[in-house]
């Protein structure tokens, strides 16, 4: 499929010559990381690892790995390459558990941030024609500002309106011909919802393209987006963490094949969480990536928690990059009941072949007497099935035997009034893990 390619030196290189950029920029990061970082230089010299040695690609397994809890355990700013004057800008997680994780970025690092997030948003569709609605919370969350410029370097009009306040973003929506919509996927069908309920006519609305994340999307939902916005709404996945600069790692083009990894600026590699093996090409397990070009906060072997696989085949697009598999779910965000690793996004992808109900629902597991139970809690589409038994026991039933049958464990489905359910204009909360906070009866 022809299409424009922000940057197609990088973009369509050889997998020899990238590979070969790949190890001379990750020799010169292990030797920077070992002057600059004291963090690095005691963890590299206990594992008796230096630049010289690094000789291949593969010996980045000598490496160890970083986690979050390092940058925790170290903040503020203790694992910083360069003076606090040398940077430009800081951003932090939310830190409802312990410190924050602060990240900060040189010069060099937002220019190169720009460089990624455009490459992501042109494989989508954006070009200098857009008109980009931002609704991510502008603050110490990288989303929105890491979208904001890279949509500025292609030359794409950004409005950026925050999140909330969801009746003046549809009126700006309206007024403005935004066609382009960054958001996390609830919110985005959230406002289609609220669109809907306004009263004005979705043809009012221009929307073409959504370049979500923050949060997984299973194709099923996506799906529900696109329907509910119509008028050839086409939505785009891409992924990115703060440590790692924040959204621009990874991007879908408009083959919807995987996600295109910026692998000049990323090294990837594919773990088992349990053991931190290094797993064969294709299998599925923990990616864990290498900032290859980051300086502010120089980040080696960085564990992401999320659950993907790799695949490297050119694709249909033009680029020769290799691709990331859409999140099947994080490895901390896993549920494990009676034995069994349940992921939310397997729920979803269950619930959204049911008409009946719509696309938001909550997890609630508790633990009785010895056993964990889960409970799924849906919204009905149209409440006066709950006046109706007889469907409404008929629906509760296919709802719960099409969950049991994906996770093989038994299963409690509820089902509520709509609306009912708690929205999210930021990263939806869909898991209420009730185990450490009840007692045991």
């Amino acid at each position: 499929m022809s299409q424009t390619i922000w940057n197609p030196e990088m973009e369509c290189m050889s997998r020899s010559q990238l590979e070969t950029l790949q190890l001379e920029r990750l020799r010169a990061l292990v030797d920077y990381c070992d002057r600059n970082v004291e963090f690095y230089h005691k963890r590299l010299l206990e594992a008796k690892v230096t630049a010289d040695k690094i000789k291949t690609l593969s010996d980045i397994q000598y490496i160890p790995y970083t986690t979050k809890a390092d940058l925790r355990d170290t903040y503020p700013f203790g694992m910083f390459s360069v003076p606090t004057k040398q940077l430009v800008r800081l951003h932090a997680s939310s830190g409802t558990t312990g410190n924050p994780t602060v990240v900060g970025y040189t010069r060099e690092d937002l220019d190169n941030w720009a460089e990624q997030v455009a490459r992501v948003a042109t494989a989508a569709g954006a070009t200098q024609e857009s008109m980009v609605q931002i609704c991510f919370g502008y603050g110490m969350f990288t989303g929105a500002l890491g979208l904001h410029y890279g949509l500025e370097k292609i030359g794409a009009t950004v409005v950026p309106t925050s999140a909330g306040n969801t009746q003046k973003q549809l009126k700006f929506m309206r007024d403005f011909g935004t066609d382009t919509i960054v958001a996390t996927p609830s919110y985005c069908l959230y406002l289609a919802e609220s669109a809907k309920e306004e009263g004005h006519p979705i043809e009012n609305y221009r929307l073409k393209l959504g370049l979500l994340g923050s949060e997984g999307c299973t194709p099923e939902m996506r799906q529900e987006i696109e329907q509910s916005w119509g008028n050839g709404f086409f939505v785009t996945d891409n992924y990115g963490m703060s440590e790692l600069n924040g959204p621009g790692l990874s991007g879908e083009c408009r083959e919807r094949n995987g996600l295109h990894i910026n692998e000049d600026h990323f090294l990837c590699e594919v773990i088992d969480s349990s053991s931190g093996e290094v797993l064969e090409k294709g299998s599925t397990g923990e990616l864990v990536v290498t900032a290859l070009t980051k300086r502010g906060l120089p980040m080696l072997r960085y564990r992401t928690k999320d659950i993907t696989y790799l695949e490297y085949q050119p694709c249909a697009c033009g680029r020769t990059t290799a691709r990331m598999h859409k999140v099947l779910g994080r490895s901390d965000d896993m549920l494990k009941i009676r034995g069994v690793n349940v992921f939310p996004s397997q729920i979803e992808s269950a619930l959204i072949s049911f008409q009946e109900i719509g696309p938001h629902y909550q997890l609630v597991v508790r633990r009785e007497g010895y056993a964990d139970t889960l409970e799924v809690k849906v919204e009905l589409i149209d409440g006066s099935v709950l006046q109706t038994y007889g469907d409404l026991e008929g629906l509760q039933k296919r709802i719960h035997d099409q969950i049991r049958s994906i996770l093989g464990i038994e299963i409690t489905v509820s089902l509520v009034e709509p609306k009912s359910l708690e929205r999210f204009t930021g990263k939806a909360q869909r898991v209420v893990d009730l185990r450490n906070t009840e007692k045991h009866n």
